[in-house]
């Protein structure tokens, strides 16, 4: 049997110890994401990898005040409270000495193409569109970087909760690549030791069904 302990190893980590990464472990775990299916091969990620300190800290300010910013609409205590008690998931990179921020560009389908220029009713659109083809493709070169980092001996993260902050991080970090916006995030380093443990998984019963 393999073994896919580099799979069931990684979970996520959000505390790091203060040691640098040196750039040609980033440069693998970037070529290993790159390495990842995408749909019709189009290939629509961009990485943006932060290492200066002052920038990351700037950023989880950001995401805590406009986290603030949006816990302050909530119409009753209890979803308040259950907003503001994610902050920490939402701000933990600021612990780690490299950020990957993940951008995507549009997917695009000639059969959407086809379809519109034919008249096709918006609700034939959106079931093409339904799949997010653009996101998995993100996904799925994201997951490759966790899977390399963990064999390569590193703790990583995968974070979406931060992009509710997108415009003003784009802004802080000065990138600008026509066509392409912010995604996700990931944060790396080497791992504290004792973090917790990787939560429990739902039994594959629960989740899989097999068809004769």
């Amino acid at each position: 049997m393999a073994n896919l302990d580099f799979i069931y190893n990684r979970k996520s980590v959000r505390q790091f110890k203060d040691i640098p990464v040196p750039k040609e472990d980033i440069v693998e775990l970037l070529k290993a994401g790159t390495y990842a299916p995408s749909p019709k091969h189009q290939q629509n990620w961009h990485f943006v990898v932060l290492q200066n300190k002052d920038i990351i800290n700037k950023m989880a300010d950001i995401v805590t005040k406009n986290h603030e910013k949006i816990g302050q609409l909530a119409k009753n205590e209890k979803d308040f409270k259950r907003h503001m008690s994610t902050i920490n998931y939402y701000t933990c990179f600021k612990h780690a000495p490299v950020v990957i921020i993940v951008y995507s560009c549009e997917y695009k389908m000639i059969e959407y193409k086809i379809l519109k220029e034919n008249n096709a009713p918006q609700e034939v659109l959106d079931v093409l569109v339904s799949p997010q083809s653009a996101a998995q493709g993100i996904g799925a070169a994201v997951e490759n970087i966790l899977l390399a980092a963990t064999q390569m001996g590193y703790g990583s993260c995968y974070m979406t909760g931060p992009t509710h902050s997108k415009k003003e991080i784009e802004n802080l970090i000065g990138f600008e690549k026509e066509g392409y916006e912010l995604m996700s995030m990931i944060s790396l380093g080497v791992a504290e030791d004792d973090t917790p443990k990787q939560p429990s998984r739902k039994p594959l019963e629960d989740v899989v069904t097999f068809i004769d």
